[in-house]
């Protein structure tokens, strides 16, 4: 459309984020179907305009996946070009050398501050890209030591769920991709509309910590299994409580070193570091979605003080509470 013929502004319609992913020949569906379900099908029911959403590829038509499955792509890589996010859901497997198309448009989307998202082993062609370059990342940990060898100058971090360094976002492996896109959307839309997606797609809205996406939230404990469950639920309506470990070894009728072996068993974690990280998602939740003070928002989450919530929030999440929540004031606005 030449300049002249465009619309004037104000009979524009407001600007969707648009989401670009690019597929290539071989990847898993999984990373793809994800990236579809979360970020590119609109849900009326949450109350939002949701992105824009594209599936690009390097050669538009038939495009053969892992499993026999082969999906029909429309769009090349000029779509790459008008994307406010880059996705790359997966890889065609390790070893394999990037197609030079793929690495053209991943670097002059990076140059022009496009978010750039990798799931699983889509942090290679990241990588190849010099996209990650001096940053933190992660993978799949199976391809963990052959990225390392690849890339030495890039901070890998296998042992976490996903990792954001400024605008890039890597993910672990498959079911990671689930959280980073989750984390997106909490990003964007805040905590509220990302807990009511986690809900209607039957997953935990949290398996990770704050904006360093460190695993400092455990897998939650089955509750059709295991009897903890229900001292788990108990201590999330107290928070604001100064709980101790014998309080929920009282309420769940164990001495306190059966239930610390028994809560170990179930989540992988300890009562105090679950209990600290229950705290930090319920600062996290009042600082996105309330306008209460720092000292309020302390209390509620059981810190005792502002200190103590500064303290644990920015070994956790990296960044101070009046910070964190600037960045969803705006994101909001």
């Amino acid at each position: 459309m030449s300049r002249s013929s465009r619309p004037s502004s104000s009979s524009r319609r407001p600007h969707r984020h648009h989401i670009v992913a690019i597929v290539v020949p071989g990847m898993s569906p999984l990373e793809i179907s994800v990236a579809t379900e979360f970020l590119g099908i609109g849900r009326p029911e949450l109350g939002q305009r949701w992105y824009r959403f594209t599936i690009c590829t390097p050669d538009p038509g038939l495009v053969a996946l892992e499993g026999g499955l082969t999906m029909y792509v429309e769009q090349g890589l000029d779509a790459a070009r008008r994307a406010d996010t880059i996705v790359i859901p997966g890889w065609c497997g390790r070893g394999k050398t990037p197609n030079p198309e793929v690495i053209a448009a991943l670097q002059a989307a990076d140059a022009r501050g496009a978010r750039m998202v990798s799931f699983c082993t889509g942090a290679f062609a990241l990588a190849e890209a010099g996209v990650l370059e001096g940053r933190r990342a992660t993978t799949h940990w199976h391809a963990a030591a052959d990225f390392g060898r690849r890339f030495p100058s890039i901070d890998l971090d296998p042992d976490v769920l996903y990792i954001q360094d400024g605008n890039v976002w890597t993910a672990a492996g498959s079911a990671a991709s689930i959280d980073c896109a989750l984390a997106l959307v909490r990003h964007d839309y805040g905590a509220e509309v990302a807990n009511d997606l986690a809900r209607d797609l039957v997953v935990p809205p949290h398996r990770q910590g704050g904006q360093a996406q460190f695993v400092a939230a455990p897998l939650p404990v089955d509750r059709g299994a295991d009897p903890l469950a229900a001292s788990l639920d108990w201590a999330l309506e107290r928070l604001d409580q100064p709980l101790t470990v014998t309080d929920l070894a009282e309420h769940a009728h164990l001495s306190p070193r059966q239930f610390s072996r028994r809560f170990r068993q179930a989540t992988g974690t300890t009562p105090h570091q679950w209990l600290l990280a229950q705290r930090i998602l319920l600062a996290r939740r009042l600082l996105e979605t309330t306008d209460l003070p720092v000292d309020r928002v302390a209390d509620d989450a059981g810190f005792g003080s502002p200190a103590a919530l500064r303290m644990h929030f920015q070994r956790s999440v990296r960044t101070s509470p009046l910070a964190y929540r600037r960045v969803f004031t705006q994101a909001a606005s």
